[in-house]
């Protein structure tokens, strides 16, 4: 028993050692890349329509008799060539029609202007007449937002082809973070909106704080009904280590120039002015924050809903946090049939030293939860 304990402490040691050279490589060639011109990334698209149909071919082929796929799968395959032949002749009419329009007098213009009543666009259609298409991104958030940079560029991609009648949907899960950050990233939502192209946000498990300042941009926030929405609030906190620094002799000074240049430090002595000026800097964000809110949603009673608590979908719906209880994967599904659905992904190129930093930094991030795991699981057979 006693071999078997030195034993595995042995391997224990011997796996702390290789974590500890793993991360430490990892970290000196993240370091030495960071020196180097970042290489740049490229915009991926993936047609939804074509992933959901190869699914249900895949699953039709296993459950049905060979000859009755055979014969479903050209019929499947002459209903889309009639599809793709009605649409070239729509877009034909829809480029003559633009064409006869360029030919006529400025003045004539002017008079069909005036009295002819404005068509209705059709529901899934876009401004060309071809089908509506829907932009598909994501951003999962961590506390300084930095799925940010990954963001900006897709919008900007998108934002060079949709038109109107697109619609861009993004699929956010966040639970807030720095302030400036998540400003930004809503910022760059709001461009969206700008340019006229209708913004949908799924939350299928978080937007709480500054991932809710995100969402609230959208024309149409749809949420799963469990999913946890809300935390209007900001929240700061730091811990002070003054009186263990004096109880060791230890000085510490701090050098400002201007009045509230530093409010509270972990090292100094507080004092009740600065804890005083530093909440109310909190309220002021506070309060920028439900005026943001309410630019964008003005139906939404945001002193009620400002109080930092954060709600389940049903009763997020029902304050007006959301507008429809609903997955994402529901509605792109739903979607499909009528639209063209197209996934745009920035991604970065990753060389030898990034990879081994994330297959690092993942493998830690693994055996800290399996320990974590195994910790609470001994806990409650102890109990």
């Amino acid at each position: 028993m006693e071999f078997l304990i030195e034993y595995g402490l042995f391997l224990a040691k011997i796996v702390t050692v290789i974590l500890a050279l793993m991360v430490l490589i990892g970290f000196i060639f993240a370091n030495r890349e960071q020196l180097k011109e970042r290489v740049q990334g490229h915009i991926s698209v993936t047609r939804l329509n074509d992933r959901y149909e190869q699914f249900k071919e895949t699953l039709l082929e296993a459950v049905m008799e060979k000859h009755e796929f055979a014969h479903l799968k050209k019929q499947l395959a002459k209903e889309k060539k009639a599809e793709e032949k009605a649409l070239l002749k729509k877009h034909k009419a829809a480029a003559k029609r633009k064409g006869s329009k360029a030919a006529s007098s400025e003045v004539g213009a002017k008079v069909l202007q005036k009295s002819a009543p404005e068509a209705e666009p059709e529901k899934q259609a876009g401004s060309n007449g071809e089908r509506k298409r829907i932009f598909v991104t994501q951003f999962n958030g961590d506390i300084k937002a930095s799925g940010l940079s990954h963001l900006r560029e897709e919008i900007t991609a998108i934002l060079q082809v949709a038109e109107a009648g697109d619609e861009v949907l993004l699929c956010l899960e966040s639970p807030g973070g720095m302030v400036a950050n998540y400003g930004l990233a809503a910022s760059q939502l709001a461009r969206v909106r700008s340019a006229g192209i209708q913004l949908t946000i799924a939350v299928d498990k978080v937007a709480a704080s500054g991932g809710y300042m995100m969402a609230c941009v959208a024309d149409k926030i749809l949420a799963a009904p469990f999913a946890m929405v809300g935390s209007i609030g900001v929240l700061a906190q730091l811990p002070n280590f003054n009186r263990l620094l004096k109880r060791h002799d230890v000085d510490y000074e701090l050098f400002t120039a201007g009045e509230y240049k530093r409010t509270v430090t972990m090292f100094g002595e507080n004092t009740e002015e600065g804890r005083e000026k530093f909440q109310s800097d909190l309220e002021e964000i506070h309060v920028l924050f439900q005026h943001f809110i309410s630019e964008y949603r003005p139906n939404l009673d945001v002193a009620k809903v400002a109080t930092g608590e954060v709600w389940f979908g049903q009763k997020a719906l029902s304050m007006g946090l959301v507008d429809e209880l609903k997955t994402s994967d529901e509605y792109l599904t739903e979607c499909a049939r009528e639209v063209e659905l197209f996934q745009v992904e920035y991604k970065e190129k990753k060389n030898i030293a990034k990879k081994m930093g994330l297959a690092a930094e993942a493998g830690i991030e693994s055996a800290l939860t399996r320990l974590f795991s195994r910790l609470t699981a001994w806990r409650h057979h102890a109990q």
